[in-house]
């Protein structure tokens, strides 16, 4: 089976810096302040829809994205926000998503403020405490989110390590693949013990389906639509420990009719695809749970960040 998703015209990122106040001229200065890895692409991209500014004196309400303590320590405390926005075809990315991010990062910086991706849904860590925006793209800094849920009915037993067909409950979806002109992909009906397996395995293919797409758009810049095979092959893969390979099978599903707290658009029944439901390949004779466990059964690197 193929599957076809269609490529949009452009795209549009958007970070929120939550601040007390701005303490600088930010149209004027803010270049100057993004790291040497950026700065010269931020300077060619402000003021056009590449790299877009917009400063609020009111404070930013978070909706719909996981703070931590410190977290919302420091977001009682801002008066103000920045919202820092990109639209750019998707053959520009993953650069012009880079250089927004470089941006919403040195403006956190300099008015100790506090950096919201809300399309993941996470904060990101102030360039206080890392590098700033790293020169080369990887999906694995921050890029994903993730939202997990469990069915409404759901009634699960007391956890049996030993025990994989016990419990179905669990609903994992990725937040942030479509900023990359990508359906965002989904596991459903695991245990719910196994959220950090899941999370790991989508993880995998989510990196495995950006590689394999932004080599796509250097091929062909003007798409607006690409076809793909439903059943895919992770092989030679970081988060896992001894590398090993697995087959995984795509189902377009509905998106936002999958996990309730994300809201995934175009809205469900346009007929395009949002989502790709994640399972084992069509000749796996076992249950979603035992090929979840094997395809991880040599102990993964786990990682709780995207």
């Amino acid at each position: 089976m193929r599957i076809t998703f269609p490529v949009p015209h452009a795209l549009t990122a958007l970070f929120v810096v939550a601040i007390d106040h701005l303490r600088f001229d930010i149209e004027g200065m803010l270049p100057w302040r993004i790291g040497r890895p950026h700065r010269r692409a931020a300077l060619a991209a402000l003021g056009t829809p590449l790299l877009t500014l917009s400063h609020s004196t009111a404070p930013w309400r978070a909706v719909g994205v996981d703070l931590t303590d410190d977290d919302r320590r420091l977001l009682r405390r801002t008066r103000q926000h920045v919202l820092v926005s990109s639209t750019a075809p998707p053959r520009a990315l993953p650069a012009s998503l880079q250089v927004a991010r470089a941006a919403a990062r040195a403006i956190a910086e300099e008015c100790t403020g506090l950096v919201v991706d809300p399309l993941a849904g996470h904060t990101l860590p102030a360039c206080t405490r890392c590098a700033g925006e790293p020169a080369a793209f990887r999906l694995s800094d921050d890029w994903l989110g993730w939202s997990v849920d469990v069915h409404d009915a759901a009634t699960c037993p007391p956890w049996n390590p030993a025990d994989t067909r016990a419990c179905t409950c669990l609903r994992v979806m990725s937040r942030g693949l479509r900023r990359f002109a990508l359906p965002e992909i989904t596991l459903d009906g695991a245990a719910c013990a196994h959220n950090l397996c899941a999370i790991n395995l989508l993880r995998a293919v989510g990196q495995r389906l950006l590689a394999d797409h932004l080599q796509f758009l250097s091929a062909n810049p003007n798409a607006r639509e690409r076809t793909i095979d439903d059943h895919l092959r992770i092989t030679d893969h970081a988060f896992f420990a001894d590398r090993q390979s697995f087959g995984v099978r795509l189902t377009p599903c509905d998106g936002a009719g999958s996990v309730r707290r994300l809201k995934v658009g175009p809205a469900p029944g346009s007929g395009q695809i949002t989502c790709l439901k994640v399972g084992p390949p069509s000749d796996f004779t076992g249950t979603l749970n035992d090929w979840l466990c094997s395809t991880q059964s040599a102990t993964p690197i786990i990682h709780l960040a995207a």
